[in-house]
C-alpha cells in the first residue's frame, strides 16, 4: 500500500510524524519504504538519523532518478546505518525500514511523461516489495503532488492501493490551510479530477491527522490558569466547529497526535526508551503514534468494508 503524506501549511509535524509512522510498523513486523519527496528540503535523514544518506543522495537521490540520470536512487537501511543509539539494535522480529533519500539541493521541477513513468514504474515496484510504503511529500500544492496524483491515475497503478494523510497543526490558520490544499478550487481533489481520478474514489482515500493537540486533562496543563483554561477551552470548541464546516470533521480524521515538548525541540523518532527509560517523551504520544500507525491500513477508519 502507498500512503502519501502532505500539508497545507510547513510546520505541520508532516515528515517526523511519517517517519514516526513507518517506524512503528516496522517494529511491528511489516517490510516498509520511506521515500522523501519533500524536493529540496528532505528531512527524513535527520529524522531517522542516518547522516550517511545525505552523502548518497548527493548523486543517487530521488530527484536524480526521476530526471532520468541514473537508473536507480540510492537506498539506505536505518536499522544498518542510523547513527541513533537505540535504532542500531534492530528489534527482534522488526520488518525492513529503507529510506530513499531526496537530493539535498534538489528543488521543485516540472513533470513532464518521462519523469512520470519513472515515478509510477518505482512506485509500482516498491509495491510489491514491501508492505507499506510511505512517500512524504512537500507542503501545498506543489510539483511533487502533481507528480502524486498523475502516477496514482496511470492505468498501471489501478491495482495499487493509495491513500492521502493530510497533517495540520489543531490551530485555524492550519485547519483552513489543509482544507484549501484538499477540497480547494485547485486543491487535490480538483487537480486529481482533472488527471483522471474518480472523485468520490479520490476523496474516500483522503484523512487528515492534527498533530500537536494538547490535552487539557493532561498534566502538562495543569498549572495553566483559569483564565487560561477557560479560553483553551474555547477554542479547542471553536476548532472543532471550524474543522467540522471545512470537511476536516471527526469522521474524516485517522487520528492526533498530542503536543509533544520533545519534538518542539527536534524533528526525531519517538522510541520506547525515550519514553520508558529516559522519559524524556510521553507514553500519550507513543501511544497516539502506535494507533495512528495502525489505522493506516485498518479498512474500517477509512470507510470500507
Amino acid at each position: 500500500m502507498l500512503i502519501f503524506a502532505t500539508s497545507g501549511k510547513g510546520g505541520a509535524g508532516r515528515s517526523v510524524t511519517s517517519a514516526n509512522l513507518a517506524y512503528h510498523r516496522a517494529l511491528d513486523g511489516d517490510d516498509v519504504c520511506c521515500l522523501d519527496f519533500d524536493f529540496g528540503s528532505p528531512t527524513a535523514p535527520a529524522v531517522f538519523d542516518v547522516p550517511e544518506a545525505w552523502r548518497t543522495a548527493e548523486v543517487r537521490g530521488l530527484h536524480t532518478y526521476l530526471k532520468g540520470e541514473i537508473v536507480e536512487p540510492a537506498r539506505v537501511d536505518v536499522w544498518a546505518e542510523t547513527a541513533h543509539p537505540v535504532l542500531r539494535d534492530r528489534p527482534s522480529g522488526s520488518g525492513r525500514l529503507v529510506l530513499m533519500p531526496g537530493d539535498v539541493s534538489g528543488g521543485d521541477f516540472a513533470t513532464s511523461g518521462d519523469e512520470r513513468r519513472r515515478c509510477v514504474a518505482l512506485l509500482t515496484r516498491l509495491h510489491h516489495e514491501f508492505d507499506l510504503v510511505v512517500v512524504d511529500l512537500r507542503a501545498g500544492r506543489s510539483y511533487a503532488v502533481d507528480l502524486a496524483l498523475e502516477a496514482t491515475a496511470s492505468p498501471e497503478m489501478n491495482a495499487v492501493p493509495a491513500r492521502w494523510l493530510v497533517f495540520h497543526r489543531w490551530t485555524r490558520q492550519h485547519v483552513a490551510a489543509a482544507a484549501d490544499l484538499v477540497f480547494g478550487r485547485r486543491g487535490i481533489v480538483a487537480a486529481g479530477v482533472t488527471r483522471g481520478h474518480d472523485e468520490d474514489a479520490l476523496r474516500s482515500a483522503v484523512r487528515f491527522v492534527r498533530s500537536a493537540v494538547p490535552d487539557l486533562e493532561s498534566p502538562l496543563w495543569s498549572q495553566v490558569s483559569a483564565a487560561q483554561w477557560t479560553s483553551m477551552r474555547s477554542c479547542e470548541a471553536h476548532l472543532e466547529r471550524l474543522a467540522h464546516e471545512q470537511g476536516l470533521g471527526r469522521t474524516r480524521v485517522l487520528g492526533s497526535v498530542p503536543f509533544e515538548p520533545v519534538l518542539q525541540w527536534r524533528e526525531q523518532l519517538i522510541t520506547e526508551e525515550d519514553v520508558l527509560d529516559s522519559k524524556v517523551a510521553g507514553m500519550e504520544t507513543w501511544q497516539a503514534l502506535s494507533n495512528l500507525a495502525a489505522r493506516l491500513t485498518d479498512a474500517g477508519c477509512w470507510g470500507e468494508t
